[in-house]
Formats: structure tokens, C-alpha cells, sequence
């Protein structure tokens, strides 16, 4: 289900629908969503609820798109929450991580669509970043930045910039070292381009660019774990820094990382929540017992930059490290507590992390 308004520029989506599938519906009108993911192949209600996002310094999280949801409340009631109407609770529905209800869709509020190239660059020293790291990633509509972290350098800059925009004056600059890519290129070195979006600065539609994969082919490696922390845009340099000291640790374990940036928002369990920040996404090898304890000396190596890890994605920070990080934390937790008093939609994940480590039969009988 996908209905779009065009004279109020907003689409109705069910939750369940991949990003993939309505972005060329809403495009098929003339409208586009403001930013996407790197995978088109997730779902729309899955990402919302976890705060997933694309790159720019000028786009939130995708989450923050959204100006109405329908969910199914833990009584069986259909609820309808509103951007305007609902105020004062509203941040804390749309990242609700499935502990609210079941979202059956969500409302978006759509711009107007245009036209994105890519281009791809390589080699640039890791050096470069401690004066212009907030020059380079400001250059354009969405720039991502890639390493293998087996040396101190960016393997890959993908610069994507809409066609109405002036030309990136950072590529030319003196310090922008890196080197166009004679091809198209997979973000982990030595993989086929084959599922990747068009680069090579080809004009397209939003949809075609902004991810890095295309919808049609398997994503990313494929055989994977991921992690990822969002912290403070000043703190970019140092955390990099800090995680370039341990890179040796890193890169037996790795197939890529990836440095992207997002706008600041009011969504009270996002993990951009009241600060620009910058993301370092960690696509690992698909071997838990390896990667496990070098998740954990990532989260230690950046936990003085006050990280916050990804929902949806692999991290080990304990709970009592976790709330602090959150101004709203204990606003949702009541608001869990009010939706569901019951627990009927908790589980090991959320009990752990919204409800004090308490099990949910304990919690039950606690009602009782």
C-alpha cells in the first residue's frame, strides 16, 4: 500500500514495503524522500524504528521523514499518532524499536524529486581529515567515506551531489589528494561493482544514487555482521584517531568501515538525538566468535566520544553505559510502560534494555 497526496506532498506507506519499492512509486509522481540508506532492500518500518540513515550533513535520519504512524496497540486497538496533533509524545513513537505496538504504516512527508551523480575517489591519507574532515563530508548532498583500516588512509570517498548544485570547489582544493576511480568500485576492495548504484558522475534519479547498492542484487558482501556508533560531529577526528590506534586489531576482522554523517534530530531514542553526528559503520566478517571481542575494544576505544550504537546491529555496551547516552531515555521507557504494561510485545532485547533487566514473566507477575 502506498498513497500519495500530492497536494500536501506526503505518501502513506505500508510498514512492511522496502525503501526500494516506494521510492519509485513516490518518484513516479514527482516526489522523492529526502535521503535513503545505503541498502534499498530494507523495510521501511524496520528502519524507522531503529533510526537507520544515509549520509549528509544537511539529513536526518530516515525516521525523520515521518509525520504519522498507525499501530497496532498491545489491546488490539488500531492507534493513529500525529506529528502535529500529538506533540508532546510524538519523538517518542516513530524510533520506538517494535516495543510500542506493530506499526502497520507510516506517513511521509516527501520533496520534490531530482537527479544525483556519483563519484567514486580513492587513496587519501588519513591525515587530511584532522583540518578538513567537516569541509570534505559538507561538500555535497551525501559524501561517505571508506576504509579497510589496514593503513592509515580512506580506501574510497563517494561524493554524491545533486545536478543543481554547483560543483564540489573541496575536489579540487590543494589537500584533496585522492584520485578518481578508472571504474565502477565495490566499497569492500576486491568485489564485483556488479551490485553497486551507477557512479562514475552518471545523472540519475535519487533512488539510483543515493544507496549504494542496487535493490535487484544480493547487498553489500553479502555474509556479514555490522556494527555501528554515532557520536558528536566535533568528536570525528579524535574518534577516528583513537580507532586508527588499534587498527591492527580491526582489519583481520573487517571488509570495510564507513564514515558517514547525520543531522541532528528530536526523535528520542535516535541515535542522533540532539547533536550532528558522524557515523563509523563496521561491516565485519561472518564469524561472531571473532568479532565479538573486537566489538567490544571499539565500543571501549570509543566510548570517551559518548558513542551510541546502532539498534538494529551488533554492539555489547551494557545497559547502565547505554541510558546515559539518551536525555529521553526515561521518557520512553514510561511511555513503553503506558503502551504496553504487560510486556505483551517485550522480549529478551527489550527487557534488557527498557525494562531493568527484568524477564518478562517476573514483570508479569509483578502487575499482577
Amino acid at each position: 500500500m502506498i498513497e500519495v497526496d500530492s497536494t500536501a506532498g506526503t505518501a502513506r506507506v505500508a510498514a512492511g514495503l522496502r525503501y526500494a519499492e516506494v521510492a519509485r512509486r513516490v518518484d513516479e509522481l514527482g516526489f522523492a524522500l529526502p535521503n535513503l540508506a545505503s541498502l534499498p532492500h530494507v523495510s521501511v518500518g524496520g528502519a524507522c524504528a531503529t533510526g537507520t540513515h544515509g549520509s549528509g550533513v544537511g539529513n536526518g535520519c530516515l525516521s525523520t521523514a515521518v509525520s504519522g504512524l498507525e499501530i497496532v496497540t498491545a489491546d488490539g486497538e488500531l492507534m493513529t499518532v500525529d506529528r502535529d496533533r500529538d506533540r508532546d509524545r510524538f519523538p517518542g513513537f516513530v524510533v520506538g524499536l517494535g516495543a510500542l505496538g506493530v506499526v502497520v504504516s507510516l506517513t511521509f512527508d516527501l520533496v520534490a524529486s531530482f537527479d544525483v551523480r556519483t563519484r567514486v575517489y580513492e587513496t587519501l591519507h588519513l591525515d587530511v581529515l584532522d583540518d578538513h574532515f567537516a569541509e570534505l563530508v559538507s561538500t555535497a548532498y551525501s559524501v561517505c567515506l571508506f576504509t579497510d583500516w589496514r593503513t592509515p588512509r580512506l580506501t574510497q570517498v563517494w561524493v554524491m551531489e545533486r545536478t543543481t548544485d554547483r560543483e564540489p570547489a573541496a575536489l579540487t582544493a590543494p589537500w584533496f589528494t585522492a584520485t578518481p576511480a578508472d571504474g565502477p568500485r565495490h566499497p569492500v576492495i576486491g568485489m564485483s561493482a556488479i551490485s553497486c548504484t551507477q557512479q562514475q558522475g552518471v545523472p540519475g534519479r535519487w533512488y539510483e544514487r543515493l544507496p549504494h547498492f542496487r535493490p535487484e542484487h544480493t547487498p553489500s558482501s553479502g555474509a556479514e555482521l555490522q556494527s555501528e556508533y554515532l557520536l558528536p560531529a566535533g568528536e570525528a577526528v579524535r574518534a577516528l584517531r583513537a580507532v586508527n590506534a588499534v587498527r591492527d586489531r580491526i582489519h583481520p576482522v573487517l571488509q570495510v568501515c564507513e564514515i558517514r554523517t547525520v543531522a541532528a534530530d528530536e526523535l528520542w531514542m535516535s541515535p542522533a538525538f540532539g547533536q550532528d553526528s558522524v557515523s563509523i559503520h563496521f561491516t565485519w566478517i561472518a564469524d561472531p566468535r571473532a568479532v565479538l571481542p573486537v566489538v567490544s575494544l571499539v565500543e571501549e576505544t570509543l566510548a570517551p566520544s559518548g558513542a551510541r550504537p546502532h539498534w538494529a546491529k551488533v554492539f555489547t555496551t551494557p545497559p547502565e553505559a547505554l541510558r546515559p547516552l539518551y536525555p529521553r531515555f526515561a521518557d520512553f521507557c514510561r511511555l513503553v510502560e503506558e503502551q504496553d504494561p504487560a510486556g505483551k510485545f517485550a522480549n529478551a532485547y527489550t527487557d534488557r534494555y527498557l525494562r531493568g533487566g527484568r524477564d518478562r514473566a517476573s514483570h508479569q507477575e509483578e502487575l499482577r
